[in-house]
């Protein structure tokens, strides 16, 4: 029956044959290793701001996990395509220079066919030509982070199958520093305290005739219903890192006054224009890449749908902010908003209640 369910899924793929070796050697024998562990965000992995030293190669491990995801408050539930089990999957973090040694990894109890594409790789589609891997096999490939910026990676294993893994859950980003760190427009160094990574994510939910979400057994069931309603380009829910509410109440981010925080948003599928309500964009890199002056004291800022983006913004009055996708219906309706809690003094300087709401006399 598994095999049969995976001959089905596996028509209209367009990947193409693997390419030959190429003659010209890599330059990563003799360097250091180093295992990056990766962590599910909005946590980012451990990492140095600016390089210490040369070029290491950075070994990484991605799971695939095909599993059940509950995505909002009313318990609706996906049949979820991940790496390490997330949405969106762990940020990696190198810096420019440095090799990626990528292992990725699907479990036999898989049903689907995976791979990957990083947009941060030069060739064979990303690396998605080299990495297809069926139920119960891994892939292991070396590449060279040679452009700086922040970059999405995501499943695609060939025709549409390519944007049912995406909306699915099954993508995620990857950082690329500079070797000696941020800058600013006249090159003076930016430093931050905290970095988050927000995965925004859009979602297909089928209705049934009673207009209740449907509930599937597994993601071949999902899938047919799930192209139809994706064929519509109206998301039933749009969210940040899997759910309505990931990133609010208890599970809010947290900041103090004073502290730079760094915003990584990615979005592998449709446009998206973050905001920060309550506080600005003091350094944007609204198209990711980290050679190009960030723009400054931005209100809101565009993200292309298949790549990420970076803000950072120190925060100077303590209380409750909303990181949100401006465009208020998917913020509001369909989930988009994340809270961010910041502790420390308030300064009357810079906003003040001067009179109380009351009655007009």
């Amino acid at each position: 029956m598994k095999q049969a369910i995976y001959a089905a899924l596996v028509v209209g793929m367009v990947i193409g044959a693997a390419p030959a070796l190429a003659d010209i050697a890599s330059k990563a024998v003799g360097l250091k290793r180093v295992k990056q562990a990766m962590v599910a965000p909005p946590r980012v992995p451990e990492h140095s701001q600016i390089a210490k030293g040369g070029p290491v190669i950075v070994e990484v491990q991605l799971v695939t996990h095909e599993r059940e995801l509950v995505i909002d408050s009313l318990g609706t539930s996906i049949q979820a395509l991940t790496f390490e089990g997330s949405v969106p999957g762990p940020l990696i973090v190198v810096h420019q220079n440095d090799y990626v040694e990528l292992t990725l990894v699907n479990p036999k109890e898989s049903i689907m066919s995976h791979n990957i594409d990083l947009h941060a790789v030069t060739g064979a589609l990303g690396g998605g030509d080299l990495t297809l891997v069926h139920p119960g096999q891994k892939v292991t490939i070396r590449f060279k982070a040679t452009k700086v910026g922040v970059f999405v990676y995501h499943c695609a294993p060939g025709g549409p199958m390519i944007p049912y893994h995406v909306v699915q859950g099954m993508n995620g980003a990857i950082m690329v520093l500079p070797r000696d760190g941020l800058k600013d427009g006249d090159g003076k160094p930016l430093v931050y305290d905290r970095a988050y990574y927000i995965g925004e994510q859009d979602f297909y939910v089928p209705r049934g005739a009673d207009g209740k979400y449907k509930k599937f057994n597994s993601p071949a069931a999902a899938m047919p219903e799930t192209l139809e309603v994706m064929k519509t380009n109206e998301p039933s829910h749009v969210v940040f890192n899997g759910a309505v509410g990931a990133l609010t109440g208890e599970n809010s981010l947290t900041a103090k006054v004073g502290e730079s925080v760094l915003f990584i948003h990615s979005q592998a599928n449709r446009d998206t224009r973050p905001h920060l309500i309550g506080g600005h964009g003091d350094y944007v890199w609204p198209s990711g890449s980290f050679n190009d002056a960030p723009k400054t004291n931005l209100e809101t800022w565009f993200i292309a749908g298949g790549s990420a983006g970076a803000a950072l913004y120190t925060f100077q009055q303590p209380g409750l902010y909303v990181y949100l996708n401006h465009n208020l219906i998917d913020a509001l309706l369909k989930g988009a908003a994340a809270h961010v809690k910041v502790e420390g003094e308030w300064n009357n300087n810079l906003l003040e209640l001067v009179e109380k709401a009351g009655p007009i006399e």
